[in-house]
């Protein structure tokens, strides 16, 4: 069980707000899935969509310890019911093919629209990692997946990655992790908008840290979810990793084009987090390398 890191209240002083009292906060995780067998593995990364025989997990799989460069399948689990039966490992549902450009697969984002699902990832890249490619595969039954032909949808970076797509108005609005330049500086989030799900333009800078590097930052594995008229931003770990690896911090905006270090309204003790909702409650995902598997707690929105 993680031990729950205790809410707070967050005066928010920005031009979207005002002054604004809001505090986002979690209940205690519970394991929802153990990918170990025999050996340990890890789940970092990772996606789940309610199908139509339950719910599915894709993400990203290695067995312990942490060897990013060698994360070459898409985990797949199926639950049928998520908050009380645990997911069962299913054999991977593709891996890095090298002859399409692919060196990784990294943090698969799955949605589903106009009976399709479309799952984002990082391929990573031969070349270096100030190119780093995000991929398309589509599936009708989330069993079998096809790698779309126009693959690279996007190159950027340092390892731009970590995809996460959502709706916001005409537009589907697809963020992702990167740096100010292709070859470092301060670590951002960026988005890209699109018509159809599978060419991308308009790239937009939407948060940038005050912290500089490359490799990992407090950048990683954002995630948006719209709460009335508030877009909330998930991404970590909060200062970066060490210390403060299970430490997602969340930021609120009313522009999802536009989030700031000064709107900081919650932090949780999570990696890698997605958010979800099940029966008109909010979740959020925890998960990593060392962490035992994926977990879930309720998570709660105070506006």
């Amino acid at each position: 069980m993680l031990k729950l890191v205790a809410a707070y209240d967050t005066i928010i002083k920005t031009a979207a707000f005002g002054v604004i009292k809001m505090k986002v906060y979690a209940d205690n995780f519970f394991k929802v899935y153990d990918p170990s067998e025999k050996e340990k593995w890890y789940i970092n990364d990772h996606t789940i969509i309610r199908g139509d025989d339950g719910w599915h997990l894709f993400g990203i799989t290695h067995e312990e310890p942490a060897k990013p460069l060698e994360e070459t399948l898409c985990a797949h689990a199926v639950s049928n019911d998520i908050l009380s039966s645990p997911f069962q490992k299913k054999e991977p549902v593709f891996c890095a093919q090298r002859e399409l450009g692919e060196l990784v697969v990294w943090a698969p984002h799955v949605i589903g629209h106009d009976g399709l699902f479309y799952m984002f990832y990082c391929a990573g890249s031969l070349s270096g990692h100030n190119n780093y490619r995000i991929h398309l595969a589509t599936s009708t039954d989330l069993y079998n997946w096809e790698k779309h032909a126009e693959n690279p949808l996007l190159t950027d970076g340092f390892d731009a990655r970590d995809p996460m797509v959502l709706r916001v108005g005409d537009k589907w609005v697809m963020y992702y992790t990167c740096n100010s330049t292709p070859d470092g500086g301060n670590h951002c989030v960026a988005c890209v908008e699109s018509d159809d799900l599978a060419h991308w333009k308009n790239k937009k800078t939407v948060f940038t840290s005050s912290l500089c590097g490359t490799f990992a930052g407090p950048c990683e594995s954002p995630f948006v979810e719209k709460v009335g008229d508030t877009y909330f931003l998930f991404i970590g770990p909060l200062g970066g990793y060490g210390k403060a690896y299970c430490d997602t911090a969340v930021y609120a905006s009313k522009d999802p084009y536009s989030f700031s270090e000064d709107a900081l309204v919650g932090r949780i003790p999570s990696h890698a987090s997605e958010v979800l909702k099940i029966d008109g409650k909010y979740y959020i995902t925890h998960c990593g390398w060392g962490q035992g598997g994926v977990y879930l707690a309720e998570l709660h929105f105070e506006l």
